[in-house]
């Protein structure tokens, strides 16, 4: 995922969006505690995706506040 398709997007979907990540997240740590994760990475990628998500709700929060 890239910033870039995160912009369009209103607050409501953005905050879904994150939900969902976040949940991922609790279960690909879930599955690295119990060795059930064969690649570790999709955990760097997933918090990376979060980042971008965070950023894309402020800076739309940061719009809102100059309008």
């Amino acid at each position: 995922m890239k910033y870039t398709e995160l912009e369009g997007k209103d607050a409501k979907a953005l905050n879904e969006l994150l939900k969902e990540k976040k949940l991922l997240l609790f279960k690909l740590r879930a599955k690295l505690k119990t060795m059930q994760l064969s690649n570790p990475n999709e955990i760097k990628e997933v918090r990376k995706d979060i980042a971008r998500i965070k950023t894309a709700l402020s800076a739309l929060k940061k719009n809102e506040v100059k309008a």
